[in-house]
């Protein structure tokens, strides 16, 4: 049985769209004897569709598009069955009222063969929302080749049920136990698993498990492409049964690739072809703004480059994203910006190749300084007068991005907006917060490695220069300020950020109450301060742009903690 892994990158909610690209993939592999094609979870709707579901015209239309899909594959081929991921109505009225659900598509008909099982509400899922769980696990009775396969199908969450690789599960029957004795051919896993660092590996050691567990090959077909904060790495796979990687999609790539189920009986490995750590995070970065900028119907962007690593890091990452001429820079000089800042701001700009503009705003901050002297508060002073020059760069931004339809890229960091170092209508401001999910000293270590050798795979893949430093060691070991009054530094403020950011990664993202940190040997004064300051921000944080995540939990969907509270 020859099966074809058809990695796509859906768009949300355009099921025209969807089902032509599955079409494509089947007419392109139609004369390679292909008998079983397998898309990701939810592939003719995208993942997630979240409120989507609650329009009920939709699965009119889905079905609509599965009978006219189905002609037409019948049409190039009697001998193609096609795996499809769909959102299946049920037929009483209590809610939730659909399953996540799996067709297949042959001879011009559709039929459901599997229903998800585990339906995760943890971070950014939310799938009890939606959808009520399938009661048994699902197999497939596929007639190929003069023989009958046997082939377990399930869908992404049903075979994370591994407590001692995972820590946790979501409590509900294994999906992977009730199929050990049914002497399974193959198991499927039709997936839409967002990208997290390293957990790829997981991934493979999850279902290797599964394999052994039912001593049967499996193939894992994941989505690829951004989704709003999403990005989905692809990275699908086919395992032996000993749990042996034979087959590997590359990453963050659209893509097909055929296997043949008897090849599987191999005894070696291959090695793993995922990106390394650094490349990895940029290569997601720069897939989360490609398709974001695409499927929102942008054609450019416009950033405030300030000198900083920041802004440069952001920068860097357009240009790889959208191309060169799709990112214009404006520098926002003021009284109290630096000279070495302006000149390596404009160097930057230059080095990439992007179009950029100087606007000084020390005359827009007179402006403001003349109309406040007549009121009863007066000029404003000290923080006042700093968010007013950061608010001043922000509306010059957005009524350029407004101006010339570009996709306004926030350039602020996770460790800034962790502990509110950012200000609301200014810095903050932007259709897609690119680095939001990446602390300071993170920020150093991947443009470290930008001007490293080591990046070449990445310069050669997109557009940025071949050769020498593109984020440069002056901004890379200049000391972080905003440089929002005279000798600023981020120091002044903050703790340093190599203090910072192990403090901050372990309040959001293992959970750890003070006292914990305090005893791993972190300043109780510090872990106060910053506590404090992280729950005080939390208003700024419901007001900021959406931004791309890449850790196990970032301020987005996931994170739900309340504003006013104690």
């Amino acid at each position: 049985m020859k099966l074809a892994l058809a990695q796509l990158n859906p768009v949300i909610g355009d099921l025209d769209g969807n089902a032509e690209k599955i079409f494509k993939v089947c007419k392109e592999i139609k004369s390679k004897d292909v008998d079983l094609v397998i898309t990701p979870e939810l592939s003719l709707i995208g993942y997630p569709p979240k409120d989507l579901l609650f329009n009920p015209g939709l699965f009119k239309k889905e079905k609509n598009v599965l009978n006219k899909l189905s002609q037409r594959l019948s049409k190039i081929s009697q001998n193609l069955s096609v795996l499809i991921g769909i959102a299946e109505p049920t037929k009483d009225i209590e809610i939730p009222k659909l399953f996540n659900s799996v067709v297949i598509l042959e001879k011009g008909a559709w039929r459901i063969i599997a229903r998800k099982q585990l339906l995760p509400s943890y971070d950014v899922f939310d799938e009890k929302r939606y959808f009520r769980s399938a009661n048994n696990s699902s197999i497939l009775n596929f007639n190929c080749q003069d023989k009958l396969w046997k082939i377990g199908i399930t869908i992404c969450e049903d075979i994370w049920v591994e407590k001692n690789l995972q820590n946790e599960k979501i409590i509900g029957k294994d999906p992977i136990r009730s199929l050990e004795q049914e002497k399974l051919d193959l198991l499927i896993n039709l997936s839409a698993s967002p990208f997290i660092e390293s957990k790829s590996l997981l991934r493979q050691r999850i279902a290797a498990k599964a394999a052994l567990r039912l001593s049967c090959p499996v193939i894992y077909v994941n989505q690829v492409g951004g989704n709003d904060e999403l990005i989905f790495d692809g990275s699908s796979f086919a395992l032996n049964k000993k749990g042996k990687l034979q087959q590997e999609l590359p990453a963050f790539k659209e893509s097909v690739d055929l296997c043949d189920i008897s090849s599987l009986k191999q005894e070696y490995s291959i090695s793993s072809k995922y990106p390394t750590s650094q490349e990895v995070l940029f290569r997601a970065l720069v897939l989360g703004v490609k398709d974001y900028a695409r499927k929102c119907n942008f054609n450019s962007a416009v950033i405030g480059l300030s000198g900083g690593i920041d802004s440069a890091l952001v920068a860097t990452i357009a240009v790889a994203a959208l191309g060169i001429s799709k990112v214009h820079a404006i520098l926002m000089p003021s009284p109290w910006s630096s000279a070495g800042s302006i000149k390596d701001a404009t160097t930057l700009a230059n080095r990439l190749g992007i179009n950029h503009q100087k606007i000084p705003i020390s005359d827009v901050m007179d402006s403001f300084n003349n109309v406040l002297s007549h009121s009863t508060w007066g000029i404003p002073t000290g923080i006042t007068a700093e968010n007013l020059q950061s608010r001043i760069r922000g509306t010059i931004l957005m009524a350029i991005a407004n101006q010339k339809k570009h996709l306004l890229l926030s350039t602020g960091n996770k460790s800034e907006l962790a502990v509110g170092y950012c200000t609301l209508y200014g810095d903050m401001n932007g259709g897609l917060s690119v680095i939001g999910d990446l602390y300071k000293t993170s920020v150093f270590d991947l443009c470290n490695w930008i001007d490293n050798e080591s990046s070449s795979s990445c310069r050669n893949d997109f557009f940025l220069p071949k050769k020498g430093e593109i984020i440069s060691a002056e901004i890379r070991k200049k000391p972080p300020s905003a440089e929002l009054r005279p000798e600023q530094l981020d120091s002044d403020s903050l703790p340093d950020y190599f203090i910072l950011d192990p403090i901050l990664k372990g309040l959001i993202e293992q959970h750890f109450p003070t006292e914990v940190l305090i005893e791993k040997g972190f300043d109780k004064k510090i872990v106060h301060k910053v506590a404090n300051l992280l729950k005080n921000a939390e208003f700024k944080r419901y007001q900021a742009p959406p931004l791309l995540k890449i850790s196990n939990q970032a301020f987005g969907s996931g994170w739900k903690k309340p504003i006013a509270s104690r």
